[in-house]
């Protein structure tokens, strides 16, 4: 007889009423778990908003590289679009749509900078070909021609052609530290399920609301 105790799965989780979960973090892995089954195309891509100087909202969509109780991590060049609002105000929301398991999760928090170590570990398990890219692309600024961005690309391709190639100083990552989390899922004539969970900071206890689709 085995002394390991089986592994009790939270009712939601076998029940599929998503809406008895009282912690969001394990709620996202299981539907991200899922994801990663069902969906055909990236189930990591998530669109990131930011505010510019102007107080006006930018979206683009990245792809999530880390997640762990500190919040979710994708890498860009800080020196980007997105990488200068962050700057100037370091707030973002996330959005996960997963349109194939009709589900949506809603993420907003501060956002911070991994350390140089996470940024390190992680750029060196990109394909060469994506960090000679880092380095020559001026990411979100204009462009002359695409002959400019292949010989800027050959130039570091030959630069870096021999050995390990460094992380370029203008590219890193960015972690959003979850303080709200909404889940959403489809339901017949628009009534959907959704449920929010909010909570004053990192390490704070989450208090969950059931919301009107």
């Amino acid at each position: 007889m085995s002394d390991t105790a089986p592994i009790e799965h939270p009712t939601w989780l076998t029940s599929g009423d998503f809406t008895q979960a009282d912690e969001p973090l394990r709620l996202w892995q299981a539907w991200f778990d899922e994801a990663v089954k069902g969906e055909p195309r990236d189930p990591t891509a998530m669109s990131l908003a930011t505010v510019d100087a102007d107080g006006l909202p930018d979206i683009r969509t990245v792809l999530l590289k880390g997640v762990d109780e500190r919040g979710f991590v994708f890498y860009t060049n800080i020196e980007s679009a997105k990488g200068r609002e962050l700057a100037a105000n370091p707030k973002a929301a996330l959005l996960f749509y997963w349109k194939s398991l009709n589900r949506q999760i809603r993420i907003r928090g501060p956002v911070e900078r991994v350390t140089p170590e996470e940024a390190d570990a992680y750029f060196a398990t990109r394909p060469k070909g994506a960090q000679i890219g880092a380095w020559a692309s001026q990411q979100s600024r204009p462009l002359e021609s695409r002959l400019a961005f292949e010989k800027a690309v050959a130039l570091y391709a030959a630069k870096y052609a021999i050995g390990a190639v460094p992380r370029p100083p203008h590219w890193s990552g960015y972690r959003i530290v979850p303080i709200s989390m909404e889940f959403w899922h489809d339901r017949p004539f628009r009534l959907h399920d959704r449920i929010e969970f909010r909570r004053a900071a990192l390490g704070e206890p989450w208090a969950k609301v059931r919301m009107y689709p």
